[in-house]
């Protein structure tokens, strides 16, 4: 029998607790709280925010420094805040779902207010998630839910407050936002068929910050795939 004194030192995976939350940095963190909270339905967990000194700096952008003396540039060119002066400052709030939490990031300049929509650095135009180093966050809808209206809804939810940027993508081709608008309502939604994802219905869609974000429903015997694997992970887990 191994004891929990044992697992302190034991295989990496085993001293892990599981995933704690996702980062998201953000443009406006009003409106991204926004949505996170109003639209889909997320609890506030805490805000905390003006940080800024050497030790946060150095925590989380050290290796962004290195970067930009390799390259022998201004770090700011590079997307680099000056948190150690306080020229810039660092802001999260972070939003609690049923099975993760999502942390959302701003860093602004010293000046704007906390919350603001004006980020330090500007975001990204092109977000195909086909780039390396793309991240998305995958939400679960209930197998009760009728997916094709739930995106319907999502989409003139988002548009009622403005967040015209939430967009879901469809299953036919579409070339124009014109004509993604008016595909059918049962194009939104993807299901496989093929093993061993079968059962498995997804949507792409990008969130209020033009964040890559999927919705998806686990059914029948990919749901089975995912209960062995939780069920293998559990047993691997326990003492012996």
């Amino acid at each position: 029998m191994t004891d929990n004194a044992s697992l302190a030192v034991g295989p990496l995976g085993v001293r892990l607790q599981g995933i704690q939350h996702f980062g998201l940095t953000v443009q406006n963190m009003d409106r991204a709280y926004e949505f996170y909270t109003e639209v889909l339905g997320g609890t506030k967990v805490f805000f905390h925010g003006d940080f800024q000194g050497d030790a946060v700096q150095n925590t989380l952008l050290a290796d962004q420094e290195i970067r930009a003396n390799e390259l022998q540039v201004d770090p700011r060119t590079i997307g680099v805040p000056d948190l150690r002066s306080g020229d810039q400052r660092l802001d999260v709030r972070f939003v609690r779902f049923d099975n993760v939490v999502v942390e959302l990031l701003q860093y602004r300049n010293a000046g704007e207010p906390m919350g603001g929509p004006n980020s330090f650095a500007p975001p990204v135009q092109n977000m195909s998630p086909a780039f390396p180093r793309m991240m998305h966050i995958c939400f679960y809808v209930r197998d009760d839910v009728d997916f094709n209206q739930f995106i319907s809804d999502l989409e003139a939810e988002s548009a009622r407050r403005g967040m015209t940027q939430v967009r879901a993508n469809r299953i036919v081709r579409v070339r124009t936002e014109e004509e993604r608008r008016a595909a059918p309502r049962d194009a939104n939604t993807n299901r496989v068929t093929v093993a061993p994802s079968d059962g498995w219905e997804l949507i792409y869609c990008k969130g209020p910050e033009g964040e890559q974000l999927e919705f998806v429903k686990v059914l029948g015997p990919v749901k089975q795939r995912f209960a062995d694997a939780a069920e293998e992970h559990d047993r691997l887990r326990v003492p012996r």
